[in-house]
Parts: C-alpha cells; structure tokens; sequence
C-alpha cells in the first residue's frame, strides 16, 4: 500500500520549465484560482477549477474540486497545477496525487510569476493582472 500523500510527493517546477510542459509535452494548465482571479486574466486555454472559494466566512475549500477535475481530466492526463503564488496549487496538487493522478506538477510562484517573468499575452499592465497575495513580497 501506498503512504498517504503529502507536500514532499508534489513535484513543483519553475515557471520556464512549466512554459516549457506546457508548450513542448503535451502538458494541461490546470488554474485552481477563484472564478473572479480567473477572469481577470489567466494562460491561454487553462482549465479554472477553483480549489478554493471565497465566502462572508473567509476562504472555503471547494468540496467538489477533485470531483470537479474529474469530469475534464484523466488520471493519466499530465497537469500543471497553479494558483496566485503556489499555495493553493501545492494543496491541490497534494489532492489530486490524493485522488490517483499521475503526472502533477505545482507550478512555484504561480501566475504571479507567470506574469513577472512576461509570458501573459495580456496587454494589460502586470500590478493588474496579478492578485494581492500576503504571501508575496
């Protein structure tokens, strides 16, 4: 039997090696950032499956999220997972190893990142694009 999965399972990847997936493997951009983070800018043909929703109380995870992935993926797909600045994506990532998938990877910074190093083909200006994170400096 397998141990259960954790943070040390995921296999995170920096932003030009996820460009990289995405671009030359065959890779899927799996955006698990809020319906509005989504909207407001995010990779050309990714999925948005928020892994969290935010509510009067505060953020709620997405009871649904896995369910949710399953319905567009394959347990064999290969995913790049990323949210705002990675904590969420390391989260879901966690859950979808979780769940049977195969071939996950965190995309670290998320698409803070995405956006810092200018591959948003967005011309909107980057303080825009991107979400206000406490995490991020």
């Amino acid at each position: 039997m397998d141990a259960p999965k954790s943070f040390e399972d995921v296999v995170t990847v920096d932003v030009h090696e996820a460009k990289n997936l995405l671009i030359n493997s065959g890779h899927r951009y799996l955006d698990v950032r809020t319906n509005e983070e989504f909207n407001k800018s995010h990779v050309d043909n990714a999925i948005n499956i928020p892994y969290m929703f935010i509510t009067e109380e505060g953020r709620v995870k997405n009871p649904e999220f896995v369910a949710q992935v399953s319905a567009l993926c394959n347990k064999e797909d290969s995913l790049v997972v990323a949210c705002n600045s990675g904590g969420r994506s390391l989260k879901a990532s966690v859950d979808l190893l979780i769940a049977g998938y195969k071939n996950v990877k965190n995309m670290a910074g998320g698409y803070s990142a995405w956006v810092d190093n200018g591959f948003a083909q967005d011309s909107t200006p980057p303080e825009e694009l991107k979400t206000a994170c406490k995490f991020r400096r």
